[in-house]
């Protein structure tokens, strides 16, 4: 077991895993609204994770989680108490996507882009499993619809990599919601469907899809705005160098 840190080490793990680095990937800004209860808790866990255990460990059960999701709602669609353990999935990826890079960074272990590659890929499998869960509930007339939602969702992630590859910022919430909050309504919606029937979500999907799609025009438009100024400052430099 990893000895706890002390008040005099607190500092330097937290500038470790929290502050800027070399890598902008490896770096995330997120303003969600449990980021506070979130930093508490990793100064709790990180120096208690077994030695044995390693950031790839966990980012590698991502995968196992993603499974579970699409099997416990195929067994779902014939009894909807099946989603408590759709939850229990999502807790499990949770823990191990929250803190692998953490514990990467706190331990120095140096997958920084192996990392960011590895996680974000399973991250989108991860997403697509739990559509493809929902699908398995719906009938065949609203799988449309949540092509649209699958669709809307990508896009956000795909905003969020073009942002950091033009302006090495890797912001992963919208807003005071993030990827926490966002896990939090998925366990929410589940156990409205068990206590409500799948009727209410055959009715929002194409709510969702474009409630999502107005907050990505949102974001689309303030991105391309900062980048135009950005631009325009580097040109303007260019011109008063030469």
């Amino acid at each position: 077991m990893a000895s706890v840190v002390n008040e005099s080490e607190l500092a330097d793990w937290s500038a470790r895993v929290y502050g800027k680095q070399k890598f902008a990937g490896a770096g995330k800004s997120n303003s969600g609204l449990l980021v506070p209860l979130e930093r508490r808790l990793a100064r709790f866990v990180l120096p208690r994770v077994p030695k044995w255990l390693e950031t790839y460990h966990l980012t590698l059960l991502t995968p196992l989680w993603s499974i579970g999701i699409v099997v416990f709602s195929y067994l779902a669609a014939g009894n909807l108490r099946w989603l408590w353990m759709v939850n229990v999935m999502i807790v499990f990826q949770y823990f191990t996507d929250h803190f692998d890079g953490k514990l990467g960074k706190y331990r120095g272990t140096g997958l920084c882009k192996w990392g960011f590659y590895m996680d974000h890929l399973f991250d989108y499998g991860f997403l697509c499993a739990i559509l493809v869960g929902y699908t398995l509930l719906i009938p065949e007339r609203a799988f449309f619809n949540m092509l649209l939602v699958l669709c809307v969702f990508s896009a956000f992630m795909f905003h969020i990599y073009l942002m950091l590859a033009t302006n090495e910022e890797f912001k992963v919430s919208f807003s005071r919601l993030g990827p926490t909050e966002m896990r939090v309504g998925l366990v929410v919606i589940n156990a409205l469907l068990v206590k409500f029937g799948t009727r209410p979500l055959k009715g929002a999907l194409p709510y969702i899809a474009l409630g999502g799609t107005i907050v990505l025009a949102v974001m689309a438009y303030r991105a391309q705005k900062k980048l135009w100024r950005a631009d325009m400052r580097a040109k303007q430099i260019v011109e008063i160098e030469n």
